[in-house]
C-alpha cells in the first residue's frame, strides 16, 4: 500500500522495525497521528528523530538567553564581543554549534541589566548591553538575523537562519520615562520584563517588598504606551497583583519570557493558577523556564533550607568567615542537593496546558542566567530532548510546535496588529510619573 504523507511513511516504517505487519502498520497510519499512535512507547532516540523531524517545519523560538550578559561579565573588556567566539564551544550554555544541534529558530536575546546598578544611571548600561548584542548578530550574518517582527522570525526560518529579537529585562532601564521606553523599542527591544527582583517606583517585584499594590497610575500607562508601541508586556519576574493588572490593562497579549507554575512549585517568581486561568482571554503565553529552584520543589525547599543553615552558623561564628564556610561545607556534606529532571519540566508543562491550554505555552530556558542546570536540560543543544518527554506524554504535533515557537510568534503577531490600530488612534503618552503618581 502506498500512503503519500511523509509522517505516514516514517510510521510504516518504524511500525515495520517494530515488528508490525505491513497491513496493519499502514492501516494504524492513515486513521492515526504517528505521535498518537506510537511515540509513547518509542525509544528516547526514536522520539529525539521525530522531535527533530517536527522542528524543521516549525521555528524554535526561546523567549530568553543572557548570552549578552555573560558576555560581559567573561570579557576583560566588557565591551568586547570578539574574545567571546560563538564558532567554538565557549564556557558557557550557548554557542552556533549547540544552538544548531537544539533547532533554535528564533531567539530572544535578554539586553538585561541588573536593577541594583546606579553608577551612572541605568540608561549607559542598557544601550551597551543593546550594542553588545546588536553586534553579536552582526558579527555572525550566516547565522543571526536581527528580526523586529513575527514575519521577521519566519523569514530568517526559511533562511535556516536564527531570527534574533532583542528582550529587555526589568522596567528599571526606563529611568521613569516613557519617552526612554519609545528610544527602546526603535532600538529594537521588543518585550520588557516590567520588573526583575527589585520593586520600582511603579511595579512590584515578585522577590521584593511590595510597595505599590501592583501597578501605580504611571505603570499602567507604561503598559498602554507599550501596547501602542508593539512591544510585548513580561510579567516575568512581577508580583501576581501586577500580573492581574497588567492582563486588565493590556490589550495586547502577554508573556512571562522564562517562568513556571505555582501550582506545581510554589516561589515568588512562578504564575498562580488563577492568572494562568486568564490567559486563554487574553491570548498570552508563558514561557517555561529551566531554572532548578523553580521547576522543582525539592529544590526550591533545599535552598530555603540552605538560607536558613547559612543565618544560623552566622550568628554562630559572628565575623569569622572562615569557620563560617567551613560550617555551611560540613552541612552540604550530609545534606546533598536534590537534581532536577525534565520530567519536572514536563510536569510544569502539562499542568498549565491543563490550566491555561496548549496554545498558552512556550519555552524560555534563561540560559547562560542560570548557575545550576536541570538534569538533561545543560544547554541550548537540550531543547529536543524535552520535547520528547512530552510525546511519551502523548502531546500532539499541533500542540508541539506551538510550544517550540507558534504560540509566542502569535503573540508578537497581536501585539503588531494591536500597535496598528492603536497608533491610528492613540498619540503618544506625555504623561510622566510626577503627573499620575507624584513620585519624584
Amino acid at each position: 500500500m502506498l500512503i503519500n504523507n511523509g509522517r505516514a511513511l516514517w510510521l510504516v516504517g518504524f511500525g515495520l522495525a517494530m515488528g508490525m505487519p505491513m497491513a496493519a502498520t499502514a492501516q494504524v497510519a492513515a486513521k492515526k497521528p504517528a505521535a498518537a499512535v506510537s511515540m509513547k512507547q518509542a525509544s528516547l532516540e526514536a522520539r529525539v528523530a521525530y522531535v527533530r523531524r517536527l522542528l524543521r517545519n516549525t521555528p524554535l523560538v526561546d523567549g530568553h538567553n543572557d548570552l549578552p550578559w555573560a558576555m560581559r561579565e567573561a570579557a576583560k573588556d566588557p565591551l568586547d564581543v570578539v574574545a567571546y567566539d560563538l564558532r567554538r564551544k565557549t564556557a558557557g550554555m550557548t554557542d552556533i554549534a549547540r544552538l544548531r544541534k537544539g533547532m533554535v529558530g528564533g531567539q530572544f536575546w535578554s539586553v538585561y541589566i541588573p536593577g541594583e546598578v546606579r553608577d551612572s544611571g541605568y540608561a549607559r548600561i542598557q544601550l551597551e548591553q543593546i550594542d553588545i548584542a546588536k553586534r553579536v548578530i552582526a558579527r555572525y550574518p550566516d547565522v543571526f538575523v536581527p528580526a523586529y517582527t513575527a514575519a521577521d522570525v519566519r523569514a530568517a526560518y526559511a533562511q535556516g537562519k536564527i531570527g534574533s529579537l532583542l528582550g529587555m529585562e526589568g522596567g528599571h532601564a526606563i529611568e521613569n520615562s516613557l519617552g526612554a521606553l519609545r528610544a527602546y523599542y526603535e532600538l529594537g527591544a521588543r518585550y520588557m520584563t516590567l520588573t526583575h527582583n527589585v520593586t520600582l517606583d511603579w511595579a512590584d517585584a515578585a522577590n521584593d517588598v511590595p510597595r505599590n499594590n501592583g501597578l501605580t497610575a504611571f505603570g499602567k500607562e507604561v503598559v498602554r504606551e507599550m501596547n501602542r508601541l508593539g512591544m510585548i508586556v513580561d510579567l516575568a519576574h512581577t508580583s501576581p497583583a501586577v500580573m492581574s493588572q497588567a492582563l486588565s490593562v493590556s490589550e495586547a497579549p502577554v508573556i512571562w519570557s522564562h517562568a513556571a507554575a505555582r501550582g506545581v512549585t510554589d516561589v515568588p517568581r512562578n504564575v498562580p493558577d488563577s492568572i494562568l486561568a486568564r490567559l486563554p482571554k487574553n491570548g498570552g503565553v508563558l514561557m517555561m523556564t529551566f531554572v532548578p529552584g523553580f521547576v522543582s520543589q525539592s529544590v526550591a525547599n533545599y535552598g530555603a533550607q540552605v538560607t536558613a543553615v547559612r543565618d544560623s552558623i552566622a550568628k554562630r561564628f559572628p565575623n569569622d568567615n572562615d569557620a563560617q564556610f567551613k560550617a555551611v561545607a560540613a552541612w552540604r556534606e550530609t545534606h546533598p542537593t536534590p537534581i532536577a529532571t525534565i520530567a519536572d519540566v514536563a510536569d510544569h508543562l502539562d499542568h498549565i496546558k491543563k490550566i491555561a491550554g496548549a496554545a498558552h505555552v512556550g519555552i524560555g530556558g534563561d540560559f547562560d542566567g542560570i548557575t545550576e542546570t536541570v538534569q538533561g536540560l545543560e544547554d541550548v543543544s537540550t531543547y529536543p530532548t524535552l520535547f520528547a518527554e512530552l510525546l511519551k506524554r502523548g502531546w500532539t504535533d499541533t500542540e508541539l510546535k506551538g510550544l517550540a515557537g507558534e504560540n509566542v510568534l502569535r503573540v508578537l503577531k497581536g501585539a503588531e496588529t494591536v500597535s496598528a490600530r492603536l497608533r491610528t488612534s492613540r498619540p503618544a503618552s506625555t504623561k510622566t510619573i510626577q503627573q499620575l503618581d507624584g513620585r519624584r
